[in-house]
């Protein structure tokens, strides 16, 4: 089955080098966090650092170069489609932790506990980030799962929890102060603790999540198992950054230093698109002979989807060789990876290799094939797939109206959104309403997407800048700079609460308008009065416009603020950078040490750059004057 497998993945090696760059795309997907089970233990050898020595592994090595003849079988390809390298999206960014379902309190507390990553969209459709706790808008793709959401018809609505109602009401208060008071009158018990838990994580409030853990365990309110050490070392990765939470888990009593704690780590260094730490981690856990388990595999597939496609034959090899079962999401991973490089025949290859091992792709693996047909062109089967994930009654299925309206707005079917749209249209839901403002603005119906706006604004008077932010961003995208400028008017006077996303919109409203500097001003506020960290395509948006101008002296400072705000240097911020020095036909001392500092080596493309701004680059007359 593994073979299967990786035959179906084997051109990986050879497409991505013809594709540049990479990029990251986010799946508008809603994935509910479950554990994974592991396959394997009694993993020996010494350890290596994946990317630049051979993957040793129980006894074998993989190396970089010279795979088995099936890794390597030269197949036809499509086209390749152009790439945007977009992070939040490297963004779209739905990070955090997915709504649980658990009923008992029991299920609920160890259900808050797990630690998984959720899908990030492509144009932002992510949980609420407003809070002031935020430290950061993460990273992270698709939960690795085997929940069949699909099965679900509608999403389950949940009241919040007293204690996190509490919390919430007293901003300014810490939570230390808040829960001294709660305990004069209430009960602190297990499913109190969790549901509150899972309220903070939902909101992106790890901040207050951690102080709340922090509290229980001083306290002795809670007697801490691995799950509950692990959820520490989330939070604390979310709010205070990789090396603090790596010395946490030092604290951590070594009877509970298991593979929860270390996988929980390794999703986060994923989650930062840290090559070098995640597989320092990935590594580590083999040295302490840590189970190896679908899970761990599945973060570095996820890590090298986003950073370097021909890893991705390393890893399934390996978990060929170690007998770890692919779960659903591994699937889900290789078919988003293969239509990146819009290697469509490699991605349904994928899909029939998943259906001939009884599993049948979820409505989430449907959206995908149809985003990358109508990317690839593929119209009829893009919309064959539509209609399969309609099913028989739109109205049975109503749930995946928010999923179908921006695909048929992909697809230019203004008829089949209205269609969907009125399933909805008398009684909308929230994310009905979001998905619906998208879809007009792709189809460029300007006034559709400011009715449902209002509609939505009149039945939840309390937006968040989430909700904001899909409107602005149809106008940045429309170049209507006035209409922009109204709306964040309109979202202060509500007391909206802006942060990382109203940023961003923002940003790219006025670099669509062609004002660079006053994208680059309102970024550079923002994050002098604020905690919150901008996303990553901010920076990107405005870096590419000072590069494309060949001003290297701004380029260069966007990309000094983005180390500044703790993102990793990869590759195509580099391609950015240099770009500029290309563009205003300067040399670029000391790039290639910067790089290698950074653990980013070039591929074909960028050393062809790197040739055009070396320094001390010979040619015919440097050659005869010297």
């Amino acid at each position: 089955m593994m073979w299967a497998v990786r035959r179906a993945s084997s051109s990986f090696k050879k497409q991505v080098f013809m594709t540049g760059g990479s990029r990251v795309c986010y799946a508008t997907l809603e994935i509910s966090s479950q554990r994974l089970k592991g396959h394997r233990d009694g993993l020996k050898g010494a350890s290596n650092v994946i990317s630049h020595s051979p993957l040793t592994f129980g006894g074998f090595q993989i190396t970089s170069h010279g795979f088995p003849r099936l890794f390597t079988e030269s197949r036809s390809f499509s086209s390749q489609a152009g790439t945007k390298s977009s992070e939040d999206e490297d963004s779209n960014s739905d990070d955090g932790f997915s709504e649980l379902e658990s009923s008992t309190a029991t299920e609920a507390i160890q259900e808050a506990n797990k630690i998984g990553e959720s899908v990030s969209e492509h144009e932002l459709s992510e949980e609420d980030i407003d809070s002031g706790d935020v430290e950061a808008p993460q990273e992270l793709e698709l939960s690795d799962t085997e929940t069949e959401n699909s099965k679900r018809k509608s999403p389950r609505k949940r009241v919040s929890s007293a204690l996190f109602n509490a919390i919430v009401a007293a901003p300014a208060l810490s939570v230390g102060k808040i829960m001294d008071k709660w305990v004069e009158g209430n009960d602190v018990t297990l499913a109190v603790v969790s549901a509150a838990m899972l309220d903070l994580r939902k909101r992106r409030m790890y901040g207050k999540a951690l102080q709340l853990s922090e509290w229980l365990e001083s306290k002795k309110q809670l007697t801490f198992t691995d799950k509950d050490y692990a959820s520490r070392t989330d939070l604390i990765a979310k709010v205070r950054g990789l090396k603090k939470a790596e010395d946490y888990i030092g604290m951590i009593p070594k009877s509970f230093r298991g593979e929860v704690i270390y996988r929980t780590l390794l999703a986060n260094c994923v989650a930062e698109c840290d090559v070098k730490k995640s597989e320092q981690i990935f590594n580590k856990m083999k040295d302490l002979e840590l189970p190896l388990t679908c899970f761990a595999c599945n973060q570095l597939l996820l890590l090298y989807k986003r950073t370097d496609k021909k890893k991705i034959a390393d890893v399934l090899l390996l978990m060929e060789k170690e007998n770890v079962k692919p779960s659903l999401f591994t699937y889900k991973t290789l078919i988003d990876a293969k239509g990146q490089i819009n290697d469509i025949s490699g991605m349904e290859q994928i899909v029939e290799t998943m259906k001939a091992e009884g599993i049948e792709p979820d409505i989430h693996i449907k959206s995908i094939l149809a985003k990358y047909y109508v990317s690839g062109g593929l119209n009829e089967k893009a919309e064959n797939v539509l209609k399969e994930m309609e099913g028989g009654d739109i109205e049975e299925n109503r749930w995946v109206c928010r999923i179908l309206l921006p695909l048929y707005a992909a697809l230019g079917r203004a008829d089949e959104v209205d269609r969907i749209w009125h399933v909805c249209g008398s009684n909308p839901r929230l994310d009905e309403c979001v998905a619906a403002v998208e879809a007009w603005g792709k189809l460029h119906n300007i006034e559709e997407a400011e009715e449902v706006f209002d509609k939505m604004a009149a039945k939840w008077p309390t937006l968040s800048s989430k909700h904001y932010s899909v409107l602005l961003r149809v106008y940045a995208n429309h170049k209507m700079l006035s209409k922009g400028k109204d709306l964040v008017k309109r979202m202060a006077d509500s007391g909206c609460r802006i942060g990382p996303l109203t940023w961003d919109a923002l940003v790219r409203l006025y670099v669509e308008a062609g004002e660079v500097e006053k994208a680059d001003s309102i970024l550079h506020k923002a994050t002098e009065k604020s905690r919150m960290r901008p996303m990553i395509n901010s920076y990107l948006v405005i870096m590419e416009q000072y590069s494309k101008r060949g001003d290297v002296h701004n380029t260069e400072k966007i990309f000094h603020r983005m180390k500044q705000a703790g993102y990793v240097s990869r590759i195509s911020q580099y391609q950015c950078l240099i770009q500029a020095y290309v563009t205003a036909k300067a040399p670029c001392y000391g790039i290639a040490d910067r790089m290698k500092a950074d653990n980013v080596f070039p591929n074909k493309g960028l050393a062809n750059m790197l040739a055009q701004v070396d320094a001390f680059k010979k040619n015919a007359v440097s050659d005869l004057l010297d």
